[in-house]
């Protein structure tokens, strides 16, 4: 178990409608100890009652990686499939789900939009588990868990000691905000987080704002209109700083400009369209905001005119696949996550990747010149001796490819072919599980964030989200679109479009270039 409070986690979900097989297995495995079964639940394991002994003595050990399979590669197509099927164990003593593998059906996260209730006895692709844990209508994290932070006033940095002083304050303002909604409903798993645009309010936004003006002038002034495209607003913070400092600044360009902001979820877009739009009619901005409520992933018009695409901290929680490589052939295999009929998780490995996976690898390829990161050593010697180890694994450690992010990269280039990109996201993250690219897999409880070591979560109670490799993101959007970029740290980005005076403390300190020293910004040039 990855901690006690966890324990504590899953016996609230057990309370939780939406949890009933949760609640059901608590209650007929009794012979099995709460932390034992959390353990189970944990590794995305149900344990059968002839078994559950045996699991309970191992659940608290730490269990090699393994996995297995009854065929030699390279076998002639026409053998049975459970020949072709690689499922993965994380325990010593795992369950054989083969038979259900080839009878459960495979579904994506798009099929899966209109369910109410979290799927059962199917089996999908890595990339849509995590896609329907985050973004599903009815029980996805995004669409019913997160609460965005707002500091109330601005901080009046200039009067500030230091950056610990900062930091005080923030951690002041996030309890009393807390304190304030617990006052109106009590909620132990309220998933609360900050965006730099809240914390450094006004002068992040006018920073981007800047940029933006900048560029416009120099590009498409006065030719075109400046439009600017916004995925994943938020609170609509941002927008609002950015229309407020054009219209101060620039009252020429403001005339001609348009915010357009893309929110796949639901409640955040009906949030925009009530409180949003109402500061933005508030400040004299309503003509100037279009809010749309649907995912990039499903754009279908065209937009021929110059325009900016803002991304800011959204590829986090694009979807992955996962994909492990046979360390004697190197030959890539790529995960299927099998529900079965409690809800409980278990991962299968082909040797076939699905077209999206397969092109992402050429792409890749291509794109750098096949110069990028494996989750295996280069040495053939040094893996063929580890291999001879006992219990040792067959399979490498885990990659998780960004699938989801190169189909961004195909809409603006099919969709908004004069588009120029601002993003900024993590190259880095602490507490990543392991794995080459993975995530961090976290959710929030009495205040406090619970890490844990597998994506194979209960949907929609857990933040999945990835550090970008920009190096290689860069390479593969510019394969993709043809346009040139530029890759730069936070610090560098803000040391060029930010007042650097107004977010600085007494001591000289400043909160802005040092906070988000894991982060780094992409811009088409």
């Amino acid at each position: 178990m990855d901690s006690p409070i966890v324990t504590q986690l899953f016996r609230q979900l057990f309370r939780h409608p939406a949890c009933q097989s949760r609640r059901n297995l608590a209650t007929t495995t009794t012979t099995t100890t709460t932390n034992s079964l959390a353990a189970h639940l944990h590794h995305g394991r149900r344990a059968r009652h002839s078994q559950q002994r045996q699991h309970q003595q191992l659940s608290s050990q730490q269990r090699r990686t393994m996995a297995t399979r009854d065929t030699v590669r390279g076998q002639k197509p026409g053998q049975k499939n459970n020949e072709a099927n690689w499922q993965q164990r994380t325990e010593m003593f795992s369950l054989d789900m083969s038979e259900e593998y080839k009878k459960y059906p495979t579904v994506t996260a798009h099929d899966l939009r209109a369910r109410r209730e979290r799927p059962k006895r199917v089996k999908m692709l890595m990339r849509d588990f995590i896609e329907d844990s985050l973004y599903n209508p009815h029980y996805g994290y995004f669409s019913k868990q997160v609460v965005i932070f707002s500091p109330g006033e601005p901080f009046n940095f200039n009067a500030i000691p230091d950056e610990p002083s900062f930091y005080a304050q923030v951690g002041q303002r996030y309890t009393e905000f807390e304190n304030a909604l617990d006052a109106k409903e009590h909620d132990d798993t309220r998933q609360l987080w900050h965006t730099p645009t809240e914390l450094f309010r006004p002068y992040y936004g006018e920073s981007i704002a800047r940029y933006l003006m900048s560029n416009y002038i120099m590009s498409t002034y006065p030719y075109h209109d400046l439009i600017i495209y916004e995925m994943g607003a938020g609170r609509g913070t941002l927008m609002l700083n950015i229309l407020d400092y054009i219209r101060d600044m620039e009252p020429s360009i403001y005339d001609r400009t348009k915010y357009k902001i893309i929110e796949i979820s639901p409640s955040l877009a009906a949030l925009q369209n009530s409180q949003m739009m109402a500061d933005a009619a508030t400040r004299g901005h309503a003509s100037k905001v279009e809010i749309i409520n649907k995912s990039i992933f499903d754009w279908d018009a065209r937009v021929p005119s110059p325009c900016f695409f803002l991304a800011m901290e959204v590829f986090d929680n694009f979807a992955h696949d996962i994909v492990r490589y046979d360390l004697a052939t190197e030959e890539p295999l790529q995960g299927t996550v099998l529900i079965d009929e409690l809800g409980d998780f278990y991962e299968f490995y082909e040797p076939v990747l699905d077209p999206v996976a397969a092109r992402y690898m050429r792409v890749r390829h291509a794109a750098t010149g096949g110069r990028y990161p494996a989750p295996y050593s280069s040495s053939r010697t040094l893996r063929a001796l580890k291999r001879r180890l006992p219990f040792a694994a067959n399979l490498s450690e885990p990659e998780y490819i960004p699938t989801r992010l190169m189909q961004f990269f195909d809409i603006l280039e099919k969709y908004f072919p004069a588009h120029r990109l601002l993003t900024s996201d993590f190259h880095t993250l602490p507490e990543a599980i392991k794995g080459l690219n993975s995530p961090v897999v976290q959710t929030r409880y009495q205040r406090r964030m619970v890490p844990v070591s597998t994506p194979l979560v209960h949907q929609g109670y857990f933040d999945i989200l990835f550090p970008t490799d920009f190096r290689i993101m860069e390479a593969v959007y510019g394969a993709i679109t043809g346009r040139l970029t530029r890759v730069m740290s936070h610090e560098a980005f803000m040391c060029s479009w930010a007042f650097l005076a107004d977010t600085q403390t007494r001591s000289g300190e400043n909160p802005l270039l040092s906070w988000y020293k894991n982060a780094s910004m992409m811009v088409s040039v």
